[in-house]
């Protein structure tokens, strides 16, 4: 096994890293882009674009680009996107992805980030199927892990999410599991033979979730705005725009959005 690290808000970071795994000749079968902030305060990057859709969305959008020989050479790799119940909260804005004409809300803005995820994979999905690589986007379940850095201890508890000893409650019923629980998903779209043939959907709890309104109080489910193939496209358009990649395949959304 090798270890090698990126950083998702800087570019140049993940141009170099795509090119050491390129230059290892080796095939990419499975792609996790898995790595994501949450409700941090209002930051950007070195772009001036928002700290929680530069890294959550437009970075793996960017790896993913980069990558794209590796999986090609796979012939048969999955690309699965950690998007969240989150995308609840927010579609993504189209007119101010960036919030840079509307007042900053990180939990809006984390939404909108989790709801890109999704879309990604649509429109991944869309795309790559005809070079064998199929795409998926992954609630994982509610897991305490240090994503929660930029939450007090007052909302951790508000959420229910942690005992009296500030201790993370396990009940995957109620969509609160382990690192290890939470995992299962994403590996479950990585891996399982049920897919074979199938992409471009939302999945939580090892299967593929079930759609449900966009006014839904749920803790489960996807939302509309997230699986729309129109918004797919746009986004998708968006994104090379703002990241300045090009998937080698990306002409032929074009003639799929045309017919």
């Amino acid at each position: 096994m090798t270890l090698d690290t990126l950083d998702l808000m800087d570019p140049i970071s993940i141009d170099a890293f795509a090119n050491r795994f390129l230059g290892s000749g080796q095939a990419l079968h499975i792609l996790v882009n898995n790595a994501g902030i949450m409700a941090n305060p209002l930051t950007r990057d070195a772009r001036g674009y928002e700290s929680q859709f530069s890294t959550n969305h437009l970075g793996h959008f960017q790896l993913t680009a980069r990558l794209w020989p590796a999986l090609q050479r796979a012939n048969g790799a999955r690309v699965v996107s950690l998007s969240s119940v989150g995308h609840r909260r927010a579609p993504v804005n189209f007119e101010d992805p960036n919030f840079e004409r509307r007042e900053y809300d990180r939990w809006i803005a984390y939404g909108q980030s989790k709801t890109a995820n999704a879309l990604f994979a649509v429109g991944l999905d869309e795309i790559a199927q005809r070079d064998g690589i199929r795409a998926f986007s992954v609630h994982p379940g509610g897991v305490i892990t240090d994503l929660i850095r930029y939450m007090t201890a007052e909302e951790v508890c508000a959420y229910g999410v942690v005992d009296e000893h500030g201790r993370p409650i396990i009940d995957p019923a109620r969509n609160m599991k382990t690192p290890e629980q939470g995992a299962a998903t994403s590996v479950w779209c990585a891996a399982n033979p049920r897919l074979e043939g199938l992409g471009g959907v939302y999945c939580e709890d090892c299967d593929i979730a079930a759609p449900v309104p966009g006014d839904s109080k749920e803790l489960r489910g996807v939302r509309p705005w997230a699986i729309d193939r129109g918004f797919a496209r746009e986004l998708w358009s968006l994104s090379e725009r703002l990241a300045g990649v090009r998937f080698p395949t990306a002409q032929d959304i074009s003639s799929t959005s045309a017919a």
